[in-house]
Order: structure tokens, then sequence, then C-alpha cells
């Protein structure tokens, strides 16, 4: 029988708190340049989330480069050299097995930006300020 914990559609505590761990690792190792390629070296990269698989072997780790500029050669680079990355990980945290890295642009910035362009749109702003704001609403002038 399953627990309630794993049969929920959300990842696991165990889950969150592992790619906690390993979105620091993966952010401290980009960001001291500890693995030696100029393609990681002459950009920053930022590391908003990463996601576990449920039996932790694989973190998918959502990156950006810093401006957004050129993010698939900031993908390529990454997936170039996701071994010594592994391996420093591994240095750097007391996991039971190191999971393999995979990464992925992260597009929350893009998505977060559409969102509020259409919350500004003018039949979503009428729309949300509701009735209570009409100026043809009679109801509260008695």
């Amino acid at each position: 029988m399953k627990n309630k914990a794993s049969s929920g559609g959300g990842p696991s505590q165990r889950q969150l708190r592992v790619g906690e761990l390993v979105r620091h690792a993966l952010a401290e190792v980009l960001a001291r340049g500890d693995v030696q390629d100029p393609a990681l070296t002459r950009v920053v990269i930022t590391v908003p989330e990463v996601r576990m698989s449920p039996d932790l072997k694989i973190a998918t780790c959502y990156v950006m480069p810093l401006g957004g500029k050129d993010p698939k050669a900031a993908i390529a680079a990454l997936a170039t050299n996701a071994k010594p990355l592994r391996g420093e990980i591994g240095r750097r945290l007391a996991l039971k097995s190191i999971p393999e890295l995979r990464f992925r642009i992260d597009t929350s910035f893009e998505e977060g930006s559409r969102i509020d362009a259409l919350l500004r749109l003018p039949q979503v702003k009428r729309d949300l300020d509701g009735p209570e704001n009409d100026p043809n609403d009679q109801e509260d002038a008695v």
C-alpha cells in the first residue's frame, strides 16, 4: 500500500529538500568556476530550480544565463560538462547517490511576464475590478 505523500501529484518533501541542496551546490560550482570550461566561465548562469525524480536519481536543473543571452549555448555547455559538474556536486553533498544532471532552459520569467501582460489588458482589468467599482452601479447611492 502506498502512503499518501507518494501517491499525490506533487513532489515529496524529500524531493524538494534534495532538489534545493543540489540547486545550491550547482549554483556554487558555477559561481566559483570550479569546472574549467571557457563556455561556462565567461557567462553567469542562474539556477532558479532543480526538480528531482521520485527515486532521486535524476536532477532536472532549470537554468538561465544572466541577461538571457544565448540560453541554448549555455545548455549545451552545461550538458557537455555534466559529468564534472556531477562530480563537484558529489564532493559538496553527502548523498547516498549523486543524481544524473539534466539541464533545461528556465522559462518561468517569460511566463510571469506573459501573465502580467495579460492581467494589464483593459478587458481583464475591468473583470478584476468587479461590479463594486463600476460607476454605472447605483446600489450604493441610496
